[in-house]
């Protein structure tokens, strides 16, 4: 089984738009509501693909609840913690030509036995988990160092850790030796200080991060597709999006593919690639289910050091 933790989870409502005009009355052409969350959204994509899954949530106040309830509504298997404060919501204005708006609120601070609860409600089921996934924003006022301190608990616990954070979390939580790393193109950039501007760049600076303490490092390096390091070779893969509608959430239904095909090697590329881009061609968060899937468009090998990259993460 896959734990999950969203330290930091939302309400995500998405608004497709014709194009984004500051100043102006927009009318949507859809909109949607989804439950929301680094963790969150890999637990729902493990579950639409029939992989076990369970998701710890803390939640607060009335957009708390509506949260829990959503994804009741959808069968995710959760553990619940309930805080002082209230469950965030994000906004995301979603144009035809996949670009993506996001405003993001804050969130609410954490107190520490809050903190202390959420670590125990995981460490109560790690007898039940091969991996756990710590992840997404830090609430305001929370240490840090909090995915370090929590991924030696849970690697102690005998559990397989993944992060996927960013800031200055990402290294901290690096050097507290994690089993796996999911950084983006900017959180590989700013965790390194490197520019990186060629596959050359974006595998030195795994390797730096690998040498900072984490086994494996999945860097999904937007519309150039992904870069895994880990003992026993490196990969590049790429797959094309004939119609991008959203990438809100597709980091984290890359990280489930590659954790349901197993985390290692050109194949767990391959389903993780499958799964991000199946993503980004939905609307809103929604992840993909095994017909949105399409591992025969995915190509994966060595990579070409001097193959430069066209954009940056978004």
């Amino acid at each position: 089984m896959i734990l999950t933790l969203t330290l930091n989870p939302s309400l995500d409502r998405t608004i497709e738009i014709a194009a984004l005009d500051r100043g102006a009355v927009i009318r949507a052409a859809a909109a949607r509501l989804d439950p929301g969350g680094k963790g969150v959204n890999v637990s729902r994509a493990l579950l639409a693909n029939r992989v076990e899954s369970c998701a710890v949530v803390p939640y607060g106040g009335h957009e708390g609840r509506q949260l829990v309830d959503l994804l009741s509504r959808e069968g995710i298997d959760m553990i619940t913690v309930p805080i002082a404060g209230a469950t965030r919501s994000n906004v995301t204005l979603a144009e035809p030509d996949g670009t993506v708006t996001k405003i993001n609120e804050p969130g609410t601070a954490m107190s520490a036995a809050e903190l202390e609860a959420v670590a125990e409600a995981i460490l109560d089921t790690a007898h039940a988990a091969d991996w756990v996934v710590a992840s997404g924003s830090l609430p305001p006022g929370v240490p840090v160092d909090v995915y370090a301190g929590l991924c030696r608990r849970f690697a102690d616990a005998g559990m397989n850790v993944a992060v996927d954070t960013s800031g200055p979390a990402l290294p901290i939580a690096t050097a507290a030796g994690p089993a796996l790393i999911k950084p983006n193109r900017e959180e590989l950039a700013e965790a390194t200080g490197m520019a990186l501007t060629c596959l050359g760049d974006v595998i030195e600076a795994a390797e730096k991060l690998r040498a900072l303490g984490a086994a494996t490092v999945l860097a999904s390096i937007g519309p150039d597709g992904a870069v895994l390091v880990q003992d026993g070779g490196t990969w590049y893969g790429e797959c094309p999006v004939a119609e991008p509608r959203s990438t809100v959430g597709a980091g984290d239904a890359m990280l489930a593919g590659f954790l349901a095909a197993g985390a290692r090697g050109e194949a767990a590329l391959v389903e993780a690639l499958a799964w991000g881009t199946a993503a980004v061609a939905l609307p809103g968060s929604r992840m993909p289910d095994p017909k949105d899937i399409r591992r025969d468009l995915v190509g994966v090998g060595r990579p070409d050091p001097e193959r430069p990259l066209r954009s940056a993460d978004r």
